[in-house]
């Protein structure tokens, strides 16, 4: 995170609090939030599928040491904002509430294209040549096994946690 600190303006800023930022709007979306029994059904659903995604990426990630180019990294450079874009949209569901949806999409929107850009700033500043070989398919393949213990390593069971805890109190909404 200390390319965030070394000031690559609003976007940066706006990266770095975009976890503060989601507990806020988390809090906006369960008080809004119209759940219904389908809704939650297939929202979690695609939830779920949005932190599978994070989790297969987590335990590829070798953060600030490497360019990872291994397990969802060969398909896209950014699965872990993809899972979580997966996420918000079935959060999103969930709440079966168009405010809801506008507000997720707005987050999601602003902070994770800020995370994106400030994060592909930090890599071609350390890893130059080699991320611009990644980032243009250029770059020889890699391929590491998954491991469970770096997916924990990069602490991928607090999305899970937070996953959960989201679900069970729509799915409280709803049912009490």
């Amino acid at each position: 995170m200390t390319h965030l600190r070394q000031g690559y303006g609003a976007q940066a800023l706006l990266a770095r609090w975009r976890v503060t930022l989601g507990f806020v709007f988390a809090g906006i979306v369960l008080w809004l939030a119209t759940p219904t029994r389908n809704s939650l059904l297939i929202g979690a659903t695609i939830a779920l599928i949005g932190e599978s995604i994070r989790w297969w990426a987590a335990g590829h990630l070798e953060k600030s040491t490497e360019v990872t180019q291994s397990g969802p990294y060969r398909y896209t450079r950014h699965p872990l904002y993809l899972g979580s874009s997966l996420i918000g949209i079935g959060l999103g569901v969930v709440a079966d509430n168009l405010i809801v949806a506008a507000i997720i999409g707005l987050y999601l929107g602003l902070t994770l294209s800020a995370a994106v850009r400030s994060e592909e700033a930090h890599l071609r500043e350390k890893f130059g040549d080699a991320y611009d070989a990644y980032a243009e398919k250029r770059a020889p393949r890699v391929e590491r096994a998954f491991s469970w213990q770096r997916a924990v390593y990069n602490r991928e069971h607090h999305t899970i946690a937070g996953i959960v805890t989201g679900l069970l109190l729509l799915a409280g909404k709803l049912y009490l």
